[in-house]
């Protein structure tokens, strides 16, 4: 995990996941989903800064993306907000975030960036927080900070505070992201879900053995994402772009979180360039981004599944 630090700034990588799975398996009592997912980490992402100012508790954010609010609707900025009072930091700060990682498209951006944020935080002010206390504050702040906060090839559980790395983790492949220009609100996707009346669950643990083989085609057979269906409902692009991809012989096609970006997993590099290209052409609207997943940043320390 890329870390740089001066005197009074600190800079970390936030980068970006795929679910490999996707699974929803009950629902608590206060409404949120209990979530069974494998995820995994890209080298895809955004460069986040943070800044050490004058004395005062002002917070503010700066971004190169004109979707990225720029205020306190900003979970980068919550994350700073956070620690901030929590550990009474009586210095202003500035985050800096160089957007790379697409907006709103199930890839997790915005939890990354706030991640980051708290890493950085820490170690900006000697706050002295370990993983385990960062991936407490992170939930506070949404379902994939926790996650994002460590990064690699993990099972998530719970509303993604439970986490266990898979051992051996994923390791590098070439992936495609195509995200179209429509999008999808996570809300309304578990709403939809929820009136669902027969929805296909992913084989979680047989996704899990396939992936500690590192076998993509048969890693690509055990793929699934409960919310694919109601995504493509709302985006009928998701199935036309996954039929393109499939149809083209990438190994592992699946769609991305709640939607709508939809990845193709392969050990063929130069197989996904050319698709990459072709892609580009078929869905000008969209977004086509070539890069690979990243096995670097999970910890070895913790005992896997």
């Amino acid at each position: 995990m890329y870390t740089m630090n001066s005197n009074n700034a600190a800079t970390e990588y936030a980068y970006a996941k795929i679910n490999l799975g996707l699974d929803i398996v009950g629902k608590r009592e206060d409404g949120y989903h209990l979530l069974k997912m494998v995820m995994q980490t890209l080298r895809l992402h955004d460069t986040v800064t943070v800044i050490m100012g004058e004395e005062g508790s002002d917070i503010r954010t700066v971004t190169d993306s004109e979707l990225v609010s720029d205020d306190s609707h900003n979970l980068a900025y919550r994350a700073a907000k956070l620690l901030s009072e929590k550990y009474h930091i009586d210095r202003e700060m500035e985050i800096r975030i160089e957007k790379r990682i697409p907006v709103a498209a199930g890839l997790a951006g915005g939890s990354s960036d706030a991640a980051a944020v708290l890493r950085g935080v820490n170690r900006l002010f000697d706050l002295g927080l370990d993983m385990s206390r960062l991936r407490e504050l992170g939930l506070a702040l949404g379902a994939d900070v926790p996650y994002c906060i460590q990064g690699g090839t993990m099972l998530s559980l719970g509303i993604g505070e439970i986490l266990t790395p898979v051992d051996p983790m994923l390791g590098d492949f070439p992936v495609l992201l195509i995200k179209p220009a429509a999008g999808v609100s996570t809300k309304e996707a578990y709403e939809a879900y929820d009136r669902t009346d027969d929805p296909e669950h992913p084989d979680t643990e047989g996704l899990i053995s396939a992936v500690k083989k590192g076998e993509i085609k048969e890693i690509g057979g055990y793929l699934g994402n409960v919310l694919e269906r109601v995504a493509v409902s709302r985006v009928p692009e998701i199935r036309e772009i996954k039929r393109f991809l499939k149809d083209r012989g990438a190994e592992a096609v699946l769609m991305s979180g709640s939607g709508p970006t939809v990845f193709a997993l392969d050990d063929d590099s130069d197989r996904l360039k050319e698709i990459c290209e072709e892609g580009k052409k078929r869905f000008p609207d969209s977004e086509v981004i070539l890069t690979e997943t990243y096995s670097g940043s999970a910890l070895d320390s913790e005992k896997g599944v």
